[in-house]
């Protein structure tokens, strides 16, 4: 896939089921926004806002009016997944945005959001754009074992805050699929591999391998990743645990030896290979988002 395509989604036993490639930092395969085609419609996610009109390209490409979208519900606030959710409140008039306690304050007023995204992202910042406000009476707030009813699709919400605390996974048990957010890792179509996501400020491994049985036990067919598409669940889950298990001792290791952030950080952006899928700079900074993530949490662990 490549920037503005659209895919629709028939891995194991999902119907009514879209997705776009939204081009999110200039990358191709890496930030998918999902559409559920049902009584009422549903966006799973919004991408960063920069191009929001992608999402509705997705629209257009189902059939559904933008007045006819019923629920935008982005996973978690993080601006890959939420920055789109007021330009798409905008355009679509009559849906309603569900997102987790946690995260509702920040969908209406982006301000403390937006700040922080530019000290998380580091270089990553440029691609974003300013998110514009929810109104206060359009956000619905997503508490863990809320169902969103569609139609023949139900959207179940299951709290997994290792990535973040105002993070749902959403189980859509007619297609046996579950929409992973961030906890079940990012896969990477072109090397057929999941990669480890620990940004700041809040990872926190022992939750977030939690997450991961979280959607073990769920027991789904089919992962629906925001990075990247859809896949058939296989061993993918457990592959994940011990990549992030292992992605967290190796950060620990190498800041016990170099004994400085910054060398550790550069350690980790010298040595990966991702920039052959990326490119190098989007390999880089995604990079030391992660090596800076597992830090604070490693900090942190100490501290207590």
């Amino acid at each position: 896939m490549t920037s503005g395509d659209v895919t629709e989604v028939t891995t194991g036993e999902c119907t009514d089921l879209y997705y776009v490639d939204t081009g999110m930092y200039d990358v191709d395969e890496y930030g998918a926004v999902y559409l559920l085609d049902d009584d009422e419609p549903a966006l799973v996610d919004t991408g960063i806002g920069t191009h929001y009109d992608r999402v509705l390209d997705l629209l257009e490409h189902a059939g559904v009016d933008p007045g006819d979208l019923a629920h935008i519900v982005p996973t978690h606030v993080h601006l890959d997944h939420a920055g789109g959710a007021g330009f798409l409140a905008a355009e679509c008039e009559n849906a309603t945005v569900a997102v987790h306690p946690k995260g509702a304050r920040h969908l209406v007023d982006p301000s403390r959001l937006w700040a922080g995204t530019r000290n998380a992202v580091g270089d990553q910042f440029e691609f974003y754009t300013e998110p514009e406000p929810v109104p206060e009476d359009r956000v619905r707030e997503l508490e863990d074992g809320d169902v969103i009813d569609l139609g023949t699709h139900e959207l179940h919400a299951h709290h997994a805050p290792g990535h973040a605390p105002h993070q749902h996974v959403l189980h859509d048990p007619a297609n046996d699929a579950v929409f992973t957010a961030d906890a079940a890792g990012i896969y990477v179509p072109a090397i057929d591999e999941v990669r480890e996501t620990s940004p700041p400020p809040q990872f926190d491994l022992e939750q977030a391998l939690s997450d991961v049985e979280t959607i073990a036990t769920l027991d789904p067919s089919t992962l629906l990743y925001a990075h990247f598409g859809a896949q058939p669940t296989a061993d993918r889950l457990s592959r994940y645990e011990a990549r992030l298990t292992d992605w967290v001792a190796a950060v620990e290791r190498a800041q016990q030896e170099l004994g400085d952030d910054d060398a550790v950080v550069e350690h980790f952006v010298d040595a990966t290979e991702m920039d052959a899928v990326w490119g190098g700079r989007k390999a880089a900074a995604e990079t030391a988002m992660n090596v800076r993530g597992v830090l604070r949490y490693l900090d942190a662990q100490r501290d207590e």
